[in-house]
């Protein structure tokens, strides 16, 4: 008791009388007290994490921290001179593990404030951490270049990819459903290694024999291997440990699935690449927030927008990168929207400058990367089937490019019909039947996107077998509303419908091609109308929007974008559909043009301005996207199957070569993901609830906790982003889709189990019943903590057991005795403490309280902070409702 009294006298004279700035007698390490009076403004949530404490200016009210046997500070040292900083290692004080963010870190600063680190110390901390990311980048290179060359014939999808890659080499147009940042990085590698673009790339398994491929894997390998070192720079920054770095790093260097994927000519690496710069942009940017508007800031900063542009366009999938950019952007923007102390001025800047960086600089990377794509591709290939007549006149060497047809529609001319919705293309017959059981045996009719001798039309009268090329009769002009016959002219069969019902499409009437030479019967009359013209007006070709009515049953001719079996050639189906509502799908439009008879004029006229080129492409691209179907041989998936490694994907092997490869991801690695995936979820969750209902985390739990719910939510965020919105997708989907998700989960698995053995090992050093159960022991902890009470008087147990219910694992250990308890009252400086009324067992040595001024110069309200008897005290759960409650 005199001891207790000597203390709190020795307390109240360092309050009131000057003494040395930092003086402090020497006295062994024991428990401290401490006083926290309200108004002191709480540090960010999370600074403890990443350790960007700034220096604060000194407060009006401070802390004193009273150790037995120790002088205290006197009154006019403190903080003012020294920086706050984390405290590493063990924290042996109870006071900092009951008050919260501001008094462990106030508390940690004033019992050992950290020397300034020598310059030597400094370089050789900094050359270590440069010599880790060295080894991981090294190992990374090693691992995804060895045996690059292997197999020297084309695996799987580098029989598209590096197709286009030669396309951009011969400036060939063509069509793809990706946007073309990656592919034309791919073609840019190619030429810069040598390749000329002259190998077929034809199927999977054909050698390259002497054509020069490694240049276009290599890219793809180099950009691989970058994965890795930027997933150790992410978790760095996230969690400030580098064995949390290192795990991360090992798990992808060591990952099967990942390393395959490196080594060929595929997109998946560069859009991994681009989403993960992007990510660790994010993270670095969010990192100088305390600095904002300097060269750091805008660096981090314009390099996420410019990391958005290229994931965009590489994938559409990139779109699930900037959703989340857009997230955490959102989320600083109502963080500084509630600080009081910045002007709106301050506000409009920051709103402007992530405009700038995050919305219209990636939109114009992205603008620019397909003006390039158009400029490049202007030449006619394989693609011009995809896109409108318009857009193909500006193609040299497609028949529209500069080129004179005529410029009305006759009797007896020779033309192609286009349908005007996306991706649909020309009508199209051939000499294969329709099989047995599908509608009447006659001629297929359908739509093919290419151009070929099979969509060939010659418009006729339908009264009339009558040349009308011959030189003796005179031109008549095809107009709005006359009845027609439309002749195949490879098969000399007409345009034909009836009330058979069509091959796919319910209540749709079945197209077929009939006749013999041109002639047929009544079914092979079309009534052809202008959309928004009168009756009687002239059809101009590539202007007019022409629908085809059948005579006899009111149908209107058109593509129901059906894709039929391989007895139809996988091309699509035409219906006449009984619905007469006008939609692209039954609008068409005459292309091609040929009648000796009539003048031509030019097309040039009709070439599209860049906005309608952008707009055309994207609309071909999402419509292509969705009717993705799986080609022979390959193993398709559900994304069910990707997170437990259910199937993987046969990269070659198909023909029968001596080389196979075979995409799997590596067990170990991807089951472990899948469980700390869980496990987060779980312990997170007991961190929040703890947090929630006010517990006073121990300085190191504090800030592992912090790192677990911001960073680790970050990357959950991340993964659930780049997984969930594959169960929305229509699409064929593939094993290889999961991988950028996969990312994500391996940074998870590395920070989660980082935080949970710092976690144990913290226990095990600071409490002897957490050697029996390190987990529970910490969880127990944590739900077992002091709670505030909302008014004077001891705290209500109420809380604890609500917060033990929760977690029914933690029932055992629920009356496990808090270290320490915070509650509020009132007591002017000078006035001897309270008694408080015992509710439970009392501590075996007395209680010191200590009054300092209040941090609030208004009033003169403390907080009393009442640290209690030997940490982790056990009691029965069942002594605690039978415990009188003080009044």
């Amino acid at each position: 008791m005199l001891c207790a009294t000597s203390r709190l006298l020795a307390a109240r004279e360092a309050s009131a009388l000057p003494a040395h700035p930092r003086g402090r007698a020497p006295a062994p390490r024991s428990r401290r007290r401490e006083l926290h009076f309200p108004g002191h403004p709480e540090l960010p949530p999370g600074d403890f994490l990443v350790g960007r404490f700034t220096k604060p200016s000194v407060p009006t009210g401070r802390r004193v921290i009273l150790r037995k046997g120790r002088m205290p500070p006197a009154a006019g040292g403190g903080l003012a001179g020294s920086e706050l900083r984390p405290r590493r290692g063990r924290c042996g004080s109870q006071a900092a593990r009951a008050a919260g963010r501001d008094v462990a870190t106030e508390a940690a600063t004033a019992r050992s404030p950290k020397r300034p680190a020598l310059p030597s110390s400094r370089r050789f901390e900094a050359a270590g951490r440069w010599a880790l990311l060295a080894l991981v980048t090294l190992t990374s290179f090693a691992s995804r270049f060895h045996r690059l060359d292997q197999p020297p014939h084309i695996c799987w999808d580098e029989t598209h990819f590096g197709k286009m890659g030669s396309y951009y080499i011969n400036r060939t147009f063509f069509f793809d459903v990706h946007p073309p940042l990656g592919k034309m990085l791919i073609g840019l590698a190619g030429y810069l290694s040598g390749y000329d673009g002259t190998f077929l790339f034809q199927k999977p398994g054909d050698n390259y024999e002497h054509h020069s491929y490694m240049g276009m894997r290599g890219f793809c390998a180099f950009l691989g291997s970058m994965l890795i070192p930027l997933a150790y720079l992410t978790v760095l920054e996230l969690s400030r440990s580098l064995s949390a770095a290192l795990l991360t790093a090992a798990l992808l260097t060591f990952d099967t699935g990942c390393l395959t994927l490196s080594q060929y000519i595929l997109l998946d690496p560069i859009l991994m690449f681009f989403i993960m710069a992007a990510m660790l942009s994010m993270v670095k940017y969010n990192s100088c927030a305390n600095r904002p508007f300097s060269a750091p800031w805008w660096f981090w900063l314009s390099l996420t927008g410019v990391n958005l542009a290229g994931a965009l366009g590489v994938k559409f999938v990139g779109l699930f990168i900037i959703l989340q950019v857009g997230w955490n952007t959102l989320s600083d923007l109502w963080h500084l929207f509630g600080d009081l102390s910045l002007s709106m001025v301050t506000l409009g800047k920051h709103l402007t400058a992530r405009i700038l960086c995050l919305i219209v600089l990636p939109l114009a990377l992205y603008i620019a990367t397909y003006a390039v794509h158009f400029m490049v591709l202007n030449k006619s290939g394989p693609g011009d089937g995809f896109f409108s007549s318009a857009f193909q006149a500006r193609l040299s060497g497609n028949n529209l490019h500069n080129a004179s047809i005529p410029e009305h529609l006759a009797y007896g001319s020779v033309i192609t019909v286009k349908n005007l919705r996306m991706a649909i293309g020309y009508l199209h017959s051939h000499r294969h039947f329709y099989p047995e059981g599908v509608g009447a045996r006659q001629q297929q009719v359908t739509t093919y996107l290419h151009k070929d001798y099979n969509n060939l039309w010659i418009i006729k009268k339908h009264n009339s077998n009558s040349d009308p090329l011959d030189p003796s009769l005179p031109v008549e002009f095809v107009r709005h509303g006359d009845i027609i016959r439309l002749e195949h002219k490879e098969t000399s069969r007409n345009l034909h419908s009836h009330y058979h019902e069509a091959p796919l499409t319910r209540k749709h009437y079945q197209v077929t091609g009939y006749g013999i030479n041109g002639s047929g019967d009544s079914n092979d009359f079309w009534r052809i109308e202008v959309i928004n013209r009168k009756f009687g007006n002239r059809i101009k070709v590539l202007r007019s929007r022409i629908r085809l009515i059948h005579l006899i049953t009111g149908c209107v001719l058109g593509s129901s974008g059906k894709v039929l079996p391989k007895w139809g050639w996988e091309q699509m189906e035409v219906t006449c559909t009984p619905y007469l509502k006008e939609t692209l799908s039954s609008i068409w439009n005459v292309e091609d043009h040929i009648n000796p008879k009539l003048p031509n004029i030019s097309l040039e006229v009709l070439q599209p301005s860049f906005p309608e080129i952008m707009l055309e492409s994207h609309m071909v691209m999402i419509r292509g996207n969705n009717g993705l179907k799986p080609k022979d041989n390959e193993f398709t998936s559900k994304p069910w199957h990707w997170p437990i490694n259910f199937q993987g994907l046969r990269f070659s092997g198909a023909n029968d070569t001596d080389f196979r490869v075979y995409l799997l991801g590596n067990p170990v690695v991807w089951w472990l993901n899948l469980l700390s995936i869980a496990l987060y979820v779980l312990s997170a969750s007991v961190f929040a609830v703890a947090v929630q209902r006010g517990a006073h985390l121990p300085v190191e739990v504090e800030g592992l906790s912090q790192v677990l719910l911001r960073g680790g939510g970050q990357l959950l965020f991340g993964w659930m982003m780049h997984y969930f919105p594959f169960f929305l997708m229509g699409r064929v989907l593939y094993f290889h889709h999961y991988f950028p998700a996969m990312l994500f989960s391996s940074m998870l698995t590395g920070l989660l189990w980082d935080t949970l053995l710092r976690l144990c090992a913290w226990s095990l050093a600071s409490y002897p019943l957490a050697k029996c159960v390190h987990v529970l022991g910490i969880l127990s902890l944590l739900l077992g903590t002091a709670y505030r009470s909302p008014g004077p008087g001891p705290p209500k147990s109420d809380g604890r057991a609500q917060v033990a219910g929760i977690v029914g694992l933690l029932r055992p250990l629920r009356g496990l005795q808090p270290e320490t308890r915070t509650f509020v009252g009132t007591a002017s400086c000078g006035a001897s403490p309270r008694t408080l009324q015992p509710w439970r067992k009392q501590p075996e040595e007395p209680v010191d309280l200590h009054c300092l001024p209040a941090r609030n110069p208004l009033g003169s309200t403390a907080a009393l902070l009442l640290t209690e008897a030997p940490p982790l005290a056990l009691l029965s759960h069942k002594q605690l409702p039978s415990q009188p409650r003080p009044p």
